[in-house]
């Protein structure tokens, strides 16, 4: 049962022949269903429980949520959470003498 509050369309009884009215209201119909199906709605919980949540943003869309060093964190289109870089160098030796 969805927590959803929708109104289902009414889909129109179809008349004995063809008519173009009819075939256009059918239409107008399913493309309501179509927006209401594909709309997430409002959500209201009192508990969740998220597993395997991914620990960056990298392939997220904007609102989505993962998990960074224990933290619960939402995808912003202009705020990146990489997944991480690391990196060591040198150059040259150091010697250090004391008198």
């Amino acid at each position: 049962m969805s927590s959803r509050r929708l109104v289902r369309p009414q889909f129109p009884v179809p008349p004995a022949t063809y008519n173009s009215s009819y075939m256009a209201e059918v239409v107008r119909a399913f493309s309501l269903f179509l927006n209401q199906f594909n709309n997430p709605g409002d959500v209201r919980a009192t508990e969740i429980t998220l597993t395997a949540l991914q620990e960056n943003d990298v392939g997220l869309e904007p609102g989505a949520v993962f998990q960074q060093d224990g933290f619960l964190k939402i995808t912003l289109a202009y705020k990146p959470h990489p997944a991480g870089s690391v990196g060591t160098g040198g150059v040259g030796t150091v010697e250090v003498t004391t008198p």
